[in-house]
């Protein structure tokens, strides 16, 4: 029996960071990515900040005060990675290492035949480049 739920497309992707600044300077100023919103939030003593990754996608930034660390790296149950997609994986990374910011070697996916790296955020988060 077919679903009729019709979960086409994701609405946002949940991240939580440690240094609110930090994570801002990494994301807006660095990745690019738009502010849609941004909010402190008096009754968590947190900010929220929403950022534009396309039409129909947000990436949802919390910094809380103190949040756990992340348990084991990368292997740790629940979301391993962000994955975006580029259309010069050569061009993103020499961007990349303009702003500082260090990848991974470039390798071929096994299964899809398409090359990907990775780099991270400032704690420690794996964000993928797939082309």
């Amino acid at each position: 029996m077919k679903s009729t739920m019709n979960l086409s497309k994701i609405h946002h992707i949940a991240i939580i960071v440690s240094d609110y600044e930090r994570a801002k300077e990494f994301y807006v100023d660095k990745l690019g990515f738009e502010v849609i919103r941004e909010n402190y939030r008096p009754q968590k003593e947190d900010w929220k900040l929403d950022l534009r990754v396309n039409d129909s996608t947000e990436l949802e930034i919390f910094a809380p005060k103190n949040p756990p660390k992340r348990p084991s790296f990368p292997e740790a149950c629940g979301l391993r990675h962000l994955a975006f997609h580029v259309e010069k994986i050569e061009e993103v990374i020499s961007e990349l290492q303009t702003l500082g910011i260090e990848c991974e070697p470039v390798r071929v996916d096994e299964f899809t035949n398409r090359k990907m790296t990775f780099f991270f955020d400032p704690d420690g988060l794996p964000l993928e480049l797939h082309e």
